[in-house]
């Protein structure tokens, strides 16, 4: 077989192995949502995705695994490889100089990750009694974190901030407004619109990272 055909047939099977896997986790993202972590069996996520019980086995190793891929995908809003800290916005509330500016486009594309992520995080919520989600969610939290210690610390630096504040005050504020916990009890649970939560994120953030800016908001 000459070279190139051994590369178009390598490249055809990782692209086959690719899509295979995308429908095994939206096969496995429905029965989550719809019976719950424990209840769906790796039987049923093999029969929403037409594909054989092994080949889960063989793509991913374990429900588990599955559930944090799902979960991943989700949050991204894709298959894509790259993780959110290489995202576009990421970068650019990194970078942009104005802190209030910064923060706001935050809440804005947090609320787009978290909005996606927030079903699946309560279906792994509740099925934390097996160690093995416990552990996951764990890690999940911990990865939210640790991405939020970034923010919080160039927004620290930015002008305006909150003489009061430390940028470890500043982590625990926005991990708390700006999380999927706020969002499942005030719009899953109390019934908000996503826009009444998003306006809430970002008034109270900016109330206590840049109060200066916002009087000067109210005011005009």
């Amino acid at each position: 077989m000459a070279a190139g055909s051994r590369t178009k047939n390598r490249a055809s099977k990782a692209e086959q192995a690719s899509a295979t896997r995308l429908r095994i986790v939206e096969a496995a993202t429905k029965a989550f949502l719809r019976d719950g972590f424990v209840t769906s069996t790796m039987a049923a996520i093999a029969k929403e995705a037409g594909v054989a019980v092994q080949t889960l086995y063989l793509s991913f190793g374990s429900k588990t695994a599955i559930l944090q891929a799902a979960f991943d995908m989700a949050l991204k809003g894709s298959d894509d490889p790259n993780g959110i800290l290489e995202a576009d916005w990421f970068q650019r509330v990194l970078t942009e100089p104005d802190g209030p500016a910064a923060l706001r486009l935050f809440c804005v594309e947090s609320h787009h990750v978290i909005a996606r992520g927030a079903p699946l995080f309560n279906a792994m919520r509740a099925a934390a009694a097996d160690p093995e989600v416990a552990e996951m969610l764990a890690h999940n939290k911990d990865l939210r974190a640790n991405a939020y210690r970034l923010i919080a610390d160039a927004l620290a630096g930015r002008d305006g901030f909150s003489p009061d504040l430390s940028a470890a005050d500043a982590l625990v504020i926005i991990y708390t407004v700006v999380s999927e916990d706020s969002f499942l009890l005030m719009v899953t649970e109390r019934g908000w619109t996503q826009a009444r939560w998003l306006a809430w994120t970002t008034e109270t953030s900016l109330a206590q990272l840049f109060p200066d800016d916002r009087a000067v908001t109210a005011e005009m």
